[in-house]
């Protein structure tokens, strides 16, 4: 199963500037188990991304293909081959 991760700016310098991490999984049924593929490669990225619970933290968004796992069942939304996750932090701020 191939994977594609899509990294924002601020967590760049966990990946060695690679906006991009493609990884190769024999299995990943679920977002959870994709994204335990990209700690194994990148661990640094883990607590940037998930709290201490194991929860995606709350300033940060995570989308498969177009769709934010908070609307399709979290972590355990299903993944397919080739599927591309992306992690975007939240912008907020004011006027």
């Amino acid at each position: 199963m191939k994977l594609t991760f899509r990294i924002p700016g601020p967590l760049l310098s966990f990946t060695g500037g690679r906006k991009v991490v493609e990884a190769e999984a024999a299995s990943a049924d679920t977002v959870q188990e994709a994204l335990d593929q990209l700690w194994r490669l990148y661990p640094g990225l883990r607590d940037r991304v998930l709290t201490e619970q194991g929860q995606v933290r709350q300033h940060v968004n995570v989308f498969v293909g177009a769709d934010s796992i908070r609307d399709t069942g979290g972590l355990s939304t299903p993944v397919r081959d080739h599927a591309e996750i992306a992690i975007i932090p939240a912008v907020s701020g004011g006027s």
